[in-house]
C-alpha cells in the first residue's frame, strides 16, 4: 500500500444521511483579544482571565470545530454608578450602560461564595468590562458578558450570527485576533456592538446500510480520520452559512464561494450523501441560548433539513417536535 493511499479514507458505497448535533458550545468575547497588542500580565486576575481565554481560542486551531461570530448590542459596567448589596444576603446589584447611547440599567445577581473564600462578602471592583470579586482567599473575575450569560435577567439583547467559520487553522489567527473576516465585521458594526465567538463542537451520527465509514479500522488512523472529519465540517459549515448569512453573504468573496461549491460537490459524491439534518440547540450557554441573524428569527433551537445540489447547500427549517409531557421539547 502506497503512503498516499494509506492516508486516504476507505469509503462505503451505500447512500448516507447524517444527523448533526451540538456536542459542546462556549462563548468567548472576541473584542477583548482582537484589540490587544501586548500580552496581558498574568500576575493580575484580569490578565490571567484574558490569557486563559486566548489559550482556549488558540487551542481550537488544532481542532475541527465550527465557530459563529455573534454580535450583541454594546454593554458595559457603569463605573460611575452605585453598587448595592441586599440586606443579609449575597444579592449584588450592578449598574450597566446599554447600547451606543449608554442607556442606564442594572442587573441583580445572587452570588455564591467559592470554596476558598475567607470573607462573607467580597470586595467588589469594577472596570467598564470586568467585575472582580475579592473573597479573601480567592478572586473571581467576570466579564460583563459572563455575568449576563451566567445570571438570569430581563434585558432584551439579541445574539445575532453574522459569520460562520471553522477553527482549524495552522496559523491560529482566531485566537490571535487576526482573522480578516472578523476585522471587516467589527469595522462594519463599529463600537456600538460587541463581537463574541461561539465555538461549537459538532457530533455527526451517520445512517448508512454499510455503517459509518469513520468506524472502519483503516479510518481510525489519524490521516483518514481527519479527512473524513474535515469533509463533515465543510458540509455542516456550508449549511450554517446558507442559513444564517443567506444566499449571498456579504463577507464571502466570489473565489471563496466557487471553491466551496467545488468542494461540496466532491464531498457529496465521495460520501454518497443524500441528506443531513442539523439540530442546533445550545444547552450549556446559560442565558445566551437564543440565536438570530439578518435572515433568521431568534430561537433557542434551529432544526434544519439540508442537502447539496449544484455545489450549494440547500437548507429548510423544520418544525420543532411537540414538547414531551413533563419533559423538554
Amino acid at each position: 500500500m502506497s503512503d498516499s493511499f494509506a492516508t486516504l479514507p476507505q469509503r462505503t458505497a451505500a447512500p448516507q444521511s447524517w444527523m448533526v448535533r451540538v456536542a459542546d458550545a462556549k462563548f468567548h468575547w472576541y473584542d477583548l483579544i482582537a484589540g490587544v497588542a501586548d500580552k496581558p500580565d498574568i500576575r493580575d486576575p484580569i490578565g490571567r482571565y484574558m490569557r486563559r481565554m486566548q489559550f482556549e481560542l488558540e487551542a481550537t486551531a488544532e481542532r475541527r470545530h465550527l465557530f459563529l461570530a455573534v454580535t450583541r448590542p454594546r454593554v458595559r459596567f457603569d463605573i460611575t454608578g452605585v453598587v448595592q448589596w441586599g440586606f443579609f444576603s449575597l444579592k449584588l446589584t450592578l449598574p450597566l450602560l446599554l447600547g451606543a447611547d449608554e442607556r442606564k440599567d442594572a442587573i441583580t445577581v445572587e452570588l455564591k461564595a467559592p470554596f476558598a473564600a475567607t470573607m462573607k462578602k467580597p470586595t467588589v471592583t469594577l472596570t467598564d468590562t470586568f467585575l472582580s470579586l475579592h473573597w479573601g482567599g480567592t478572586v473571581e473575575v467576570f466579564s460583563v458578558h459572563d455575568l449576563l450569560q451566567t445570571y438570569g435577567h430581563t434585558l432584551k439583547l439579541p445574539s445575532k450570527v453574522c459569520y460562520v467559520g471553522q477553527t482549524r487553522d495552522p496559523e491560529g489567527r482566531l485566537g490571535k485576533g487576526r482573522l480578516g473576516a472578523l476585522h471587516k465585521l467589527r469595522a462594519q458594526f463599529g463600537m456600538d456592538y460587541d463581537t463574541l465567538i461561539l465555538v461549537l463542537g459538532m457530533e455527526v451520527t451517520v445512517n448508512c446500510a454499510e455503517g459509518d465509514a469513520a468506524a472502519l479500522p483503516h479510518n481510525l488512523q489519524p490521516p483518514p480520520a481527519d479527512i473524513l472529519q474535515a469533509e463533515r465540517m465543510d458540509v455542516i459549515e456550508a449549511a450554517l452559512i446558507r442559513y444564517f448569512e443567506g444566499s449571498a453573504p456579504r463577507l464571502r468573496p466570489l473565489d471563496e464561494r466557487r471553491a466551496r461549491g467545488e468542494r461540496l460537490t466532491a464531498v457529496q459524491a465521495a460520501n454518497h450523501l443524500a441528506q443531513y439534518t442539523i439540530d442546533l440547540e445550545l444547552a450549556d450557554t446559560g442565558f445566551y441560548t437564543d440565536l438570530c441573524s439578518e435572515v433568521v428569527s431568534a430561537a433557542r433551537r434551529h432544526l434544519l433539513s439540508c442537502y447539496i445540489a449544484d455545489g450549494q447547500a440547500q437548507v429548510a427549517p423544520l418544525p420543532l417536535p411537540a414538547p414531551v409531557k413533563g419533559g423538554k421539547a
